[in-house]
């Protein structure tokens, strides 16, 4: 998670997507009986909710040109 402005995390919805995915694995891991692989994901999701929702900061070359 080094580059949280890479162009490819701009859109909202790809940066919940991401969220989501790796919380639905935490559930699914947790489901299957493989509680070490579901705090991975859990964590996976926790960093992700807070660098990619609630810290995440647009990058200068993400406002819309004016032209």
């Amino acid at each position: 998670m080094n580059d949280q402005n890479h162009p490819f995390l701009r859109p909202l919805w790809r940066r919940i997507v991401l969220v989501g995915i790796c919380a639905a694995w935490s559930v699914l891991e947790f489901a299957t009986g493989s509680p070490f692989w579901g705090t991975l994901a859990g964590g996976m999701a926790a960093l992700g909710a807070y660098q990619f929702l609630i810290a995440y900061k647009p990058g200068d070359d993400a406002a819309p040109d004016k032209e």
